[in-house]
């Protein structure tokens, strides 16, 4: 494994985070997701990240539980806030009370004493960011989260903030975690050049499309049971980006593409988008051990020139 700067921050992440949404505290039971982790953390994976919105607290409860046996300070552990977490008038968004009051509440789920990067799972524009930067700087000082970031901003809320951090005199955010991948290049236009201007590093989620660039699914026919995309509780995101006849004739020939260099579907597609030196790391998943350790060969996959620019003509920016 290797390992990457988050940003112009000191800590260091795995080239390759292993995630947990829709798996582990969900449809992967811990016997299953212990092996997983385990493959991952054997693998040089110190990256783990979560959310409290993911099954409503259930995969930090997994974490917590699996985690345990391991030092506390060989793992980078991220979570989130923001989702909504019950019914009532301030349980979501990113007020200083909904900030504060889940944070303890991920801290108690994780059974850890801190949070190492605490992330804003969306942008709240009913709160104003004097209130949410002010919050995450006391919660800071307390010595539960260590360092911050956002998730899914746009270029200019994430300049807005920034700018904001300095006139404050509060410290301003490690990294932001956009959704990217041959499908999805849009940070590319604008959210890349300025995180790299300015040093936020990039956290990356769903580099396989919910699994349409492994090449699993056939133009014209209906997935098969036991897939994701067979799951109505876990395949609404896919269906909306990415099912259709064109995308899954676009993952088909990735797969030749990755034939063509000797390595996985999965291997390619993570390495595509590391292949970014604003990218610390690529956050993936899997509900077998072995498709973890798998991808984790990733880390170390070189992409010829050539093959970049078939993906190019293949995915256009």
């Amino acid at each position: 494994m290797q390992y990457r700067q988050l940003g112009k921050w000191g800590i260091k992440l795995s080239k390759i985070g292993l995630g947990s949404y829709l798996t582990y505290g969900f449809k992967v039971e811990d016997s299953i997701a212990k092996g997983c982790i385990a493959a991952a953390i054997d693998g040089g994976v110190n990256f783990i990240d979560t959310a409290n919105a993911y099954n409503y607290g259930g995969a930090e409860e997994a974490l917590g539980r699996l985690l345990k046996d391991y030092r506390r300070d060989s793992l980078v552990v991220a979570t989130k806030v923001w989702a909504p977490m019950d019914d009532g008038p301030n349980d979501q968004g990113l007020s200083r009370k909904h900030i504060y009051e889940q944070c303890e509440a991920s801290l108690r789920r994780l059974q850890m004493d801190y949070i190492d990067l605490y992330q804003f799972h969306r942008f709240d524009p009913n709160t104003p960011l004097e209130e949410t930067l002010t919050a995450i700087e006391d919660l800071c000082r307390q010595g539960k989260v260590l360092y911050w970031g956002v998730s899914e901003w746009t270029a200019a809320q994430i300049a807005e903030a920034n700018g904001l951090c300095r006139q404050l005199g509060v410290r301003s955010m490690s990294s932001n975690q956009p959704r990217y991948n041959c499908f999805w290049r849009q940070p590319e236009a604008e959210v890349f050049p300025y995180c790299s201007e300015h040093g936020i590093g990039q956290v990356v989620f769903s580099p396989l499309a919910h699994g349409v660039l492994t090449g699993k699914y056939r133009p014209g026919a209906a997935p098969k049971k036991g897939t994701r995309a067979a799951d109505p509780d876990q395949n609404s995101v896919m269906m909306s980006l990415y099912w259709t006849d064109e995308k899954l004739r676009q993952g088909r020939k990735f797969v030749t593409l990755a034939n063509d260099m000797g390595v996985t579907a999965a291997q390619l597609a993570l390495a595509w988008c590391l292949r970014q030196p604003i990218v610390t790391s690529t956050i993936t998943s899997g509900t077998k051990p072995e498709q973890i350790t798998e991808n984790l060969k990733a880390a170390e996959v070189e992409i010829p020139d050539d093959i970049l620019m078939k993906i190019d003509q293949l995915f256009p920016a």
